[in-house]
């Protein structure tokens, strides 16, 4: 058996843990480590495990990380954040959650997470970085665009658009 690809997280606050603890639910990554840039190496916070640099080291990293994950709300940092991994050649990670529910038939882009208990169904399309929450559906042949957040227990409907760059909210339905 080869040795597990590593994983770095962009972004070490509260959606970091998130793509942390799903990625080790997946049991698919070697080491994960984090850069951010409001914590140093000296001062990270005892809750995260190895904060090695900021977003401008990435490229220093090529060598150490085949797949990262950007954990930043904001949907147009993540975008270039995103495209700064692929610039240098860091393949943006899918994390799913082992508890989701992703039909075969649904297209997952990568950079993307699907947190535990979500469910996206046949035929549905998600975007490249949209993060779908806990307890969220996207029901069939749905399409949440680029960039987009899908909060906990929100609804996209039947064959509904989402445009890139949208944030759906906690309990709301989405035609």
């Amino acid at each position: 058996m080869g040795k597990m690809a590593n994983l770095l997280i962009i972004g070490a606050g509260q959606y970091g843990l998130v793509a942390m603890e799903i990625a080790q639910a997946m049991r698919g990554f070697g080491e994960i480590a984090f850069f951010d840039d409001n914590y140093s190496a000296a001062e990270q916070p005892a809750k995260i495990p190895l904060i090695m640099g900021q977003t401008t080291d990435i490229g220093k990293f090529v060598d150490n990380f085949h797949y990262g994950f950007v954990a930043i709300g904001n949907p147009d940092v993540r975008r270039h954040l995103i495209e700064s991994l692929q610039y240098n050649r860091i393949k943006p990670a899918l994390l799913v959650h082992p508890s989701a529910y992703v039909s075969p038939s649904a297209v997952l882009k990568d950079g993307c997470c699907i947190e535990p208990n979500a469910t996206v169904q046949v035929g549905a399309k998600i975007g490249i970085g949209s993060f779908i929450a806990s307890g969220a559906v996207i029901r069939h042949n749905a399409k949440v665009g680029d960039y987009c957040q899908v909060d906990c227990n929100a609804v996209v409907s039947s064959s509904a658009k989402v445009p890139s760059h949208t944030k759906v909210p906690c309990c709301s339905v989405f035609e």
